[in-house]
This record gives C-alpha cells, structure tokens and sequence, in this order.
C-alpha cells in the first residue's frame, strides 16, 4: 500500500482511498443503480455528507464505481491550478473547516494544484475586542488605523495562517504559510479613499515567481491577504480581490470564492432562482438592472477582472454547504454560479 512521505518535496502525491476523507466508518448501504453517471457522482458526494447516525457506508464496489466515474473531472482539471479563496462561515465553523481542508487535500492528491487564499474578519474582530479596540467599517471595508493594522497582521499571519497550514498538513497534504510580504508575492498601494480607511490597500503588483516552485513540488499554497507597498508600509487587502488578481498571474484555471450565500439570484429574494452560469456580458447586465447589488458586486468585479486577464472560469459558491469545492469541481451540479469569459 503506498503511502505519503515529507523527507522530501512531494512532487506527487498517492492515493490509497481518495474518498476515505468523504466517507466514515460505518456498516454497508446499498444504493438503487443509476444511469446518470453524474448522478451517482453527486450522490456519493452528498451520501458522504450527510449524518453518520442515518446512513451506512457505500459498499466497496459502489465506491469504485463513483470513484471511475469521476474520472473525466479528474483529466480535465489534472495539472491545472485552482485558486480558492476561504471565508465567510467556512472559516468559522468547524465542520465546514473540515469539508474544505479534505476537499483540498483530495483534489491535491489527484493532481490538481490548489491553492487558499484566505482573510479572517471574524478572528481579528475577536482580538480587537479583547483589547478593547472598536472595530469600524465604512462601505464594507473595514477602517485600518496603525495600531489595527498590527492586529490584522498578528492574526492573519501568525494565527489564522499557521492555523490552516496545520490542518492540512495533518490531513495528509503538505501545506506552506506565506502573505503577500513573502517573496514581494504581492506589492500594494493605498485604496483612492485611504483618507477615510486607513491602511486598507489593493494590488499594485504581483510576482508569483515564488509560487511556481511550491506548486510544481506539490504543496498547498496559504495565502494570507497582507501586504506591503514600495516602502515597506503594511496593508490590509480583500481577499477576494488578492485571490482574483492571483489566479490572474498564474495563469489559473479556476477562480473560486467560498461565500455566504447560494451564489448569483436571479430575484435576490428567492434563493431558487439560482444563476448556474453566465458569461460577463450577462453578468454585467445583471448589475446594471440592480440584480447583482450590495456586497456581492465586489465579488463579481473581482471575477470579472480575473477572467479578462485570461482566468478560464470564476465560481461563486455557497461555502455553507459541505464539500462545496467537491461538488463545484467533480460534478456538472456545481455549488453557485460560475461566470465565463
């Protein structure tokens, strides 16, 4: 049986049971036969999901079955890299932490190269309020004074980021922690209103030289959304906006936001009117009629950026559901709206 080494760099990794982080123990379930084959794709996905107490393990030759027929995600994304960027309740709930690191560890050991980019909003909230510092926000963004940039640092870099390398680490793959102050990754320069925010900043510049060599080795890219500009001045960058213009320079086949919500409404007051997919042609439309509105319009510029400079497709997912990355990638179901070019 093979098994995973770290004396070296994993240039790849094996796979001895790529659904055991998808499936607990527990005694036989049969299933109905299916003639949709991303049917039963689908549905061992949400099998693996749902709670141990009310269902029973697939049986062996199911399990090979589902695992053939994601064969065609696996040679279409294989080689490719993914960037995924992590909030919203995904960070926040433990269970869903969970659904995510497995997930990228299983697309990582099939041969995907993916990559986190994450923020942290709720834990420095926390530690602002232990110290007693209010937190402020205007237009979404949050008001960034010098003492609060320290705690945006301390807390993105030192906590949240060791804390997602550890778990995937732990759960098989081979994760690296850096910011975009590592490696000059990321160059930033202050937002037009910096008067009014403080040290909030966007990407002036990306280098993802740094990168190539971790990502062709086979470890996991975690990207804490600092940075600093020309000067060495820290600044506190959205997430989203570091993940978009990151999948940008490399290149990548795949822009993912983990959000709060189902992904793009068609009414934004009936979660069933689900947008699946839309061109930038038709998703600009939607912000011109005041369907896309509010927090969801930086989102979807951010993928529209991303897909003008030559991102293949940018997916907006509902990071609420477990194992989102899973059905967003190995399944034509998806978990949100992917927008193409």
């Amino acid at each position: 049986m093979a098994t995973i080494t770290t004396n070296a760099p994993p240039k790849s990794f094996s796979l001895t049971n790529p659904l055991k982080p998808l499936i607990p123990k527990s005694p036989s379930l049969s299933f109905p036969p299916h003639k949709n084959h991303h049917q039963r794709l689908r549905l061992s996905i949400n099998a693996a999901v749902s709670s141990p107490e009310t269902r029973n393990a697939p049986s062996p030759d199911y399990r090979v079955e589902i695992l053939s027929e994601s064969l065609p995600f696996i040679q279409k994304f294989r080689g490719k890299t993914i960037v995924v960027k992590y909030g919203g309740a995904a960070m926040t709930s433990p269970e869903l932490k969970a659904s995510v690191v497995s997930d990228l560890v299983l697309l990582a050991c099939v041969g995907l190269r993916p990559i986190l980019v994450h923020g942290g909003g709720p834990d420095i909230n926390r530690y602002l309020k232990q110290l007693n510092i209010p937190a402020e926000f205007r237009d979404g963004l949050r008001v960034t004074d010098a003492t609060t940039m320290e705690i945006v640092s301390m807390v993105l870099v030192g906590k949240v980021n060791k804390n997602l390398v550890s778990l995937i680490n732990a759960a098989g793959a081979t994760a690296v922690g850096l910011s975009g102050h590592d490696g000059r990754l990321l160059t930033a320069r202050p937002v037009p209103n910096s008067a009014q925010l403080g040290f909030v900043g966007e990407v002036a510049r990306v280098d993802p030289n740094v990168l190539r060599p971790l990502v062709d080795y086979g470890y996991i890219p975690v990207i804490a959304s600092v940075a600093a500009d020309e000067a060495g001045q820290a600044y506190n960058i959205n997430a989203d906006t570091v993940a978009g213009e990151l999948a940008a320079a490399l290149g990548a086949e795949k822009l993912i936001l983990l959000t709060d919500v189902a992904g793009i409404l068609e009414d934004k007051e009936d979660v069933g009117s689900l947008v699946k997919e839309i061109d930038i042609k038709g998703v600009k439309k939607m912000i011109e009629d005041g369907k896309v509105a509010g927090g969801m319009i930086p989102k979807v510029t951010c993928c529209i950026r991303s897909l003008a400079q030559g991102v293949k497709t940018a997916s907006i997912i509902d990071g609420r559901r477990q194992h989102s990355l899973l059905h967003e990638i190995m399944s034509d179901e998806g978990a949100g709206t992917m927008i193409t070019g």
